[in-house]
């Protein structure tokens, strides 16, 4: 196993944390607490009670300048997209999976226990990379959880690749649409939660499903938010570029 690989899971379900220290995955079990999802009770996630609270512990231990730690909150784009998957399995059943930006690793999860063939969990925060592989092994799954910036990259083969609530700033947007239209290009099937985020290109996407999809109050002000599941369009102009 190579150095900075650290095994996680129990017998026949193992996965591979890649570039991750024991202190982070120690920090996630000891301020996140091990509950159900509330759209998705099928999966239990370590999830924070308090934003404020675990965002200034992150920025104490870690001196991170990151915003509030996307990987201890079950996001409304997240939950959808876990939802669709859980209830039509057949979806990636048998196929490689790419969860992207996976935060917890809530639909990376849901993938494997729908019976994906191998999932792969990207995020670019350690500390999301260490939940996504104590979740993981929390459910009795398989997820190769990985820390990088892959979006100037490909799919790595996936054949279904998965994002929730990936359009939340222009910028972000951007990056994200490009990854994904070159993985579609590629023959991978892309869907994308979102909660009526302002940067989704509609017109490159159909919809698949709508929920209203309960969401901490203190995150998004509101108890429910309407979240829709998409499908990338494949083929269309841009998608190499």
């Amino acid at each position: 196993m190579p150095a900075g690989v650290a095994p996680v899971g129990g017998s026949g379900r193992r996965g591979t944390i890649a570039g991750v220290s024991d202190l982070s995955a120690a920090f996630v079990r000891l301020h996140a607490s091990l509950s159900p999802v509330a759209f998705v009770p099928e999966v239990r996630l370590h999830q924070a009670d308090d934003a404020i609270g675990l965002w200034e512990l992150t920025e104490g231990e870690f001196r991170s300048a990151q915003p509030p730690p996307f990987w201890a909150f079950a996001w409304a784009g997240g939950q959808a997209l876990a939802r669709y998957v859980t209830d039509h399995p057949e979806l990636v059943a048998g196929r490689r999976v790419l969860d992207l930006a996976a935060g917890s690793g809530l639909v990376a999860i849901a993938a494997a226990r729908a019976g994906a063939a191998a999932v792969r969990a990207v995020e670019i925060d350690e500390l999301a990379v260490a939940a996504v592989a104590v979740n993981a092994e929390a459910n009795g799954v398989r997820v190769d959880a990985e820390l990088g910036d892959v979006l100037d990259g490909d799919a790595g083969g996936a054949e279904v690749v998965l994002a929730g609530d990936v359009f939340y700033s222009q910028a972000m947007a951007n990056r994200v649409l490009r990854f994904l239209l070159r993985a579609a290009r590629s023959g991978a099937r892309v869907l994308v939660g979102d909660p009526g985020r302002a940067f989704l290109p509609h017109d490159r996407f159909d919809e698949l499903a709508v929920y209203d999809v309960p969401v901490p109050e203190t995150l998004e002000s509101v108890r429910v938010k309407r979240t829709t599941v998409w499908q990338l369009r494949a083929g269309l102009p841009g998608a190499g570029r």
